[in-house]
């Protein structure tokens, strides 16, 4: 994807630019190698003074090291790490801190796997918050317009009457279960160690200690065994990214399309314009989240098209994921950013609702028509589709329906806001499952490492 600041603020993911840059991928993995430290000497591995050296010399490593001149360095190979590992080995050699102590009983995979793991945190973090601060809007709204008629279309056109509130808690539900999913996977990411096949020899019989030590270092789940070529975390991480990526294009797709002229049922607070048409008022934060989000899918398919880890080390799966995961952060916290952005003071206009409500002239209740009149005829539907289908539509005039169930009935059976069904009640029903605790996109996880049981993770 094309990153950077000509594009980031517009596709919402100015924030996670930083959380994501080159820059934040060199300091993560410093981090990782400074904790990696840590833990060895919390195990005993590592002297403690050479594990406070190299905690001490990592971040102005991290500050001197040209994310340019490291990928040029990492061609050889194949990784960044080769060469991060020497230029950190190089720093605490200054410090009395010998080679072996630096990056001990560790594999390039371990340190770029739990980097990984700190920007998905971080950037996860993010992600939970705008899709918590889009569910909040969209409850208000469904607050707010709990009662207000609109006409409910399925495949493109009217079908039935439902209440703008019923829609927009249907949104603040799928919002709230995405953002809980993605809440449940980030606080479960297992730390990933495994030495240089994944029997962490090198360490042995400290390995598994040195493991959970650095867990508790970064702040991630246990983990059960080493998972380099089980990739069912960054798999079930890049699902839920996904579907959170598809609950906000829905919600983008209705808000732009709501928005077109013709409907004229919403607008966005501040639309933009265009450099050729001064009438136009583009639901532009929503067009963008949209165009974020339609990007997702095929990065979920290439996350798990690389799930073919041969062995104990993949030659390509492994490396195809590094910027897929990133993207995928990128994406879907901008599309997150980008519509919570259009539904914080959203404007709804109940006029133009009710006027589309009006424009069939009743065609929308033919159902309630047509269960009214078979109670009294068995041609029920033959006479309400005549009807319906006449030209003009002749449901209050045909003397077939008239005649039947009188004026009066008829007017009242074609009353949009008289045959609501639950809508009302659907909205009630997730603003207090909201109000009473239940977890929601707006709830953070706790400690991975006490408030989920991580046993059956890899």
């Amino acid at each position: 994807m094309a990153r950077g600041e000509l594009f980031d603020p517009l596709f919402g993911a100015a924030g996670l630019g930083a959380v994501l840059s080159d820059r934040a991928w060199i300091t993560a993995l410093v981090e990782v190698e400074c904790a990696l430290a840590r833990a060895q000497a919390v195990a005993g591995v590592v002297d403690r003074d050479h594990a406070a050296a190299i905690d001490a010399a990592g971040p102005a490593v991290a500050a001197a090291l040209d994310p340019a001149a490291l990928g040029e360095a990492a061609v050889a190979g194949g990784n960044p790490v080769i060469p991060l590992v020497g230029k950190l080995r190089a720093a605490c050699a200054d410090r009395g801190v010998p080679a072996a102590a630096v990056h001990r009983g560790a594999t390039s995979q371990d340190i770029l796997d739990n980097a990984l793991l700190l920007l998905v945190q971080r950037a996860g973090k993010l992600i939970v918050a705008d899709l918590g601060a889009a569910a909040d809007a969209a409850a208000g709204l469904a607050r707010t317009h709990r009662d207000t008629p609109m006409a409910a279309r399925t495949l493109g056109q009217q079908a039935l009457p439902t209440t703008f509130g019923a829609l927009a808690a249907g949104w603040c539900a799928a919002l709230d279960r995405s953002a809980g999913a993605l809440i449940s996977v980030l606080a479960e990411l297992p730390v990933q160690f495994g030495g240089a096949a994944g029997t962490l020899a090198a360490l042995y019989p400290h390995g598994l200690e040195v493991a959970d030590a650095l867990a508790a270092e970064l702040g991630l789940a246990h983990q059960r065994v080493p998972w380099h070529t089980d990739r069912t975390p960054i798999a079930e991480l890049c699902t839920a990214l996904g579907v959170a990526a598809g609950a906000v294009a829905k919600i983008a797709t209705d808000l732009v399309a709501l928005s077109a002229t013709e409907v004229g049922e919403v607008s966005e607070a501040s639309p933009g314009g265009s450099s050729a048409m001064p009438h136009k008022r583009n639901p532009v934060a929503a067009i963008t989240a949209r165009a974020a989000a339609r990007r997702v899918p095929g990065l979920v398919a290439d996350a798990l098209a690389s799930m073919d880890h041969e062995f104990q080390r993949a030659a390509g799966a492994w490396h195809a994921e590094w910027e897929t995961v990133t993207d995928l952060l990128r994406l879907t916290g901008g599309a997150a950013h980008r519509l919570a952005q259009s539904l914080t003071g959203l404007h709804v206009h109940p006029g133009a609702m009710a006027r589309n409500l009006e424009i069939t002239g009743g065609l929308l209740l033919a159902e309630r028509l047509t269960a009214a009149l078979s109670e009294h005829t068995d041609r029920a539907r033959e006479i309400v589709t005549a009807a319906a289908t006449a030209d003009p539509p002749a449901l209050t005039t045909d003397p077939a329906i008239v005649d039947v169930l009188g004026a009066d009935r008829v007017r009242e059976l074609l009353d949009p806001a008289t045959y609501l069904g639950h809508a009302t009640d659907l909205v009630d029903r997730v603003l207090t499952t909201r109000d009473t605790g239940v977890p929601t996109a707006t709830d953070t996880p706790g400690d991975p490492r006490t408030t989920h049981d991580t046993t059956d993770r890899p």
